[in-house]
């Protein structure tokens, strides 16, 4: 079957993409990781002995990053609805958190204790209809939010990918109301023609 022109201008992107080379390179799972090291660089997210929860964790590029900067007196906990190769000193849930049964379990691995950092990377399938895809986007960051308010210490921090459009104005309010700080970032290894960005929301109140 001949692909469309826009999976051939994705494939030609793809493995000309310097960030997808360097992946290769520096062994992460996905050019991803670059993402929420940049984001680490601007507001140090991670510190030695964290407790971390890593959302839409598939293929693990950010729980790479994650693992390394926490330490191994951190904990990383990742969960996806789907499968993720074992990754050293982070522990993988498979299935929808927004399901009880995988809550409990995600619940269960914090062992009574609280996180430090939400970090979600998550986003739908994108069928490049905006009007469809952006609630679909938006409805992702609100759940990652709704477990983030269930699970972070006071004072912890919650990380999203948001794509502009549609409730986004909405969204940051809610975190503003939530949070002691919020701010919008695009990290370098996004790619220019993308509406996505990163939210990054501190001094979580409980």
């Amino acid at each position: 079957m001949a692909k469309s022109k826009s999976s051939q201008r994705w494939l030609r992107e793809h493995f000309d993409d310097p960030y997808v080379k360097k992946s290769q390179r520096d062994g992460y799972r996905s050019r991803a990781s670059y993402k929420l090291l940049a984001l680490h660089a601007k507001d140090r997210l991670f510190k030695p002995g964290m407790t971390v929860i890593d959302l839409g964790a598939a293929p693990g590029g950010w729980s790479q990053v994650a693992a390394q900067l926490v330490g191994p007196a951190g904990r990383v906990l990742a969960s996806d609805l789907l499968p993720m190769d074992n990754l050293a000193d982070v522990e993988f849930i498979q299935g929808d958190f927004t399901e009880q049964a995988v809550l409990e379990r995600l619940l269960a691995q914090l062992q009574g204790g609280l996180a430090d950092l939400v970090i979600s990377d998550m986003a739908p399938n994108m069928s490049g209809v905006v009007d469809i895809d952006q609630p679909k986007a938006m409805y992702l960051v609100e759940l990652a939010l709704e477990l983030a308010r269930e699970v972070l210490k006071p004072g912890g921090t919650f990380v999203a990918k948001v794509f502009q459009g549609e409730g986004f104005d909405a969204l940051f309010r809610d975190l503003r109301a939530g949070f002691g700080r919020v701010v919008t970032r695009k990290p370098e290894a996004s790619r220019p023609r993308s509406r996505e960005v990163y939210l990054v929301a501190s001094g979580f109140r409980r």
